[in-house]
């Protein structure tokens, strides 16, 4: 386990408590030390002197005496109790001390015994070397009056103030990081947006417009890419209808006719794809949607011609937040790849992973799979790892399902069946998913 943190905000915030620590923990032995032990010392000096006056030899009677010790008492507050008095009277509740106890027995020249008793009132209780069985208990106004532990309480809050203040500090200081980040984010799902606000620390400053540089950038090159496809998808399919037109015209069992048609409608889908592949549905908005309808749904609209054999096993799904038309282009893509290279059974399924809060679902066929050294570049475009299975398309197909999967923040995994085919599996996180519809409203 690690203790230190890794975010920039808890660190600050710890490398402020740590500083204040210290500081804390050498102020308290600066203060002990020069302040309130010479206090406590000058404390137990005052009592022993007090205590030393009451043993000076003295000629009075008794009744003198006693009367002396009656008004010192009065004066000074003074008492002496025997043992089971000095019991009665608050003792038992008193607490030792050691520190005090050896220099008052340096100071009365012999061994002496300090005791404290805190509450409503502060007395201290000492047993003098000349009378060892009483006890003397000289009270403390001044002691009593105030806080016994005004260094801990300033400590306490200076220490909780300086630690609230760093993290103030510290949330102001990380506040343009998390929108940069959040930004970040929508860029990298391909969407674009608003410029940030240039604040914070300079250097935060700095990235934050080096960034919104950046954005700004790619948007325009997003927005030529997108202007240079629809020109030339309609500059090609232009010359393509013509064509078709004209072979239309020639006579019907001409095969050469029959070959240039079917041609064109392949030219015609792959640049479907392309298109595709450059908008994604980019002002599509997000939706609370059930995944399992869509599967059912795309299912159950497969062509006539398809002839393999779909089956589903479907488990119970919460609502998910996602682009419906962006997701059933997903499911479509992995169908037709499954009719497309399988043999006879395709099986798709779906789950609900509580402890991970996420959702997932998965194509599987029956084909002849596809190596797992090439299963990686199979999501780039215009790359084909599928000569095993026939080395058919665009090589668009996995490209397309992985950009709508990486702007759900999802991810997607091929893994071979061990009795053979392919599973493609898609997993969609609930709490990232929420999030890019709140971005996308």
């Amino acid at each position: 386990m690690k203790l230190f943190p890794k975010s920039a905000f808890a660190r600050t915030v710890a490398l402020l408590a740590l500083i204040l620590l210290i500081n804390q923990v050498v102020s308290y032995v600066m203060v002990s030390n020069y302040v309130v032990k010479p206090s406590i010392e000058q404390i137990n000096e005052l009592v022993a002197k007090h205590i030393r006056t009451m043993f000076i030899p003295r000629q009075h009677s008794p009744e003198t005496e006693r009367e002396l010790i009656e008004r010192y008492r009065e004066e000074t507050g003074i008492e002496i109790f025997n043992d089971s008095q000095a019991r009665e009277n608050g003792l038992i509740n008193s607490t030792y001390y050691g520190y005090l106890s050896d220099d008052m027995s340096l100071m009365l020249g012999g061994e002496a015994i300090v005791r404290v008793s805190q509450g409503n009132e502060f007395f201290i209780w000492v047993k003098p070397p000349k009378a060892p069985d009483f006890w003397i208990r000289v009270p403390l106004e001044s002691m009593q009056k105030g806080q016994f532990s005004p260094l801990i309480m300033y400590l306490l809050l200076i220490g909780v103030s300086s630690v609230l203040g760093g993290m103030l500090f510290a949330n102001w200081l990380n506040r343009p990081l998390k929108a940069l980040e959040e930004s970040a984010r929508k860029v990298g799902r391909g969407e674009f947006p608003e410029q940030l606000q240039e604040k914070g620390a300079s250097e935060v400053m700095a990235v934050t417009r080096a960034f919104n540089h950046m954005s700004k950038g790619i948007r325009e090159l997003e927005n030529d890419r997108n202007l240079l496809m629809a020109g030339v998808s309609h500059d090609l399919r232009t010359p393509l209808t013509r064509i078709r037109l004209a072979a239309e015209m020639m006579p019907e069992d001409d095969t050469l006719a029959q070959g240039i048609v079917e041609d064109i409608d392949d030219m015609n889908d792959i640049i479907d794809q392309f298109i595709d592949y450059v908008r994604l549905d980019q002002q599509e908005k997000s939706s609370r949607e059930s995944l399992n309808e869509l599967i059912e749904q795309t299912v159950a609209n497969v062509p006539d011609s398809w002839e393999k054999h779909f089956e589903l096993a479907l488990g119970n799904l919460p609502l998910v937040w996602l682009r419906p038309l962006s997701m059933k282009r997903v499911i479509v893509n992995l169908l037709e790849n499954a009719e497309r290279y399988g043999k006879q059974n395709v099986l798709v399924s779906s789950g609900y992973n509580k402890k991970q809060k996420s959702v997932w679902f998965s194509v599987s066929d029956d084909g002849p799979g596809i190596p797992e050294e090439q299963q990686a570049k199979l999501f780039q475009p215009f790359m084909q790892g599928d000569k095993a299975r026939g080395g058919v398309g665009s090589g668009l197909g996995l490209a397309i399902i992985k950009r709508i999967v990486d702007r759900h923040d999802g991810c997607i995994t091929l893994t071979n069946r061990p009795e053979g085919g392919l599973c493609v599996r898609i997993e969609l996180p609930l709490q990232a998913v929420s999030k890019v519809t709140k971005q996308a409203d």
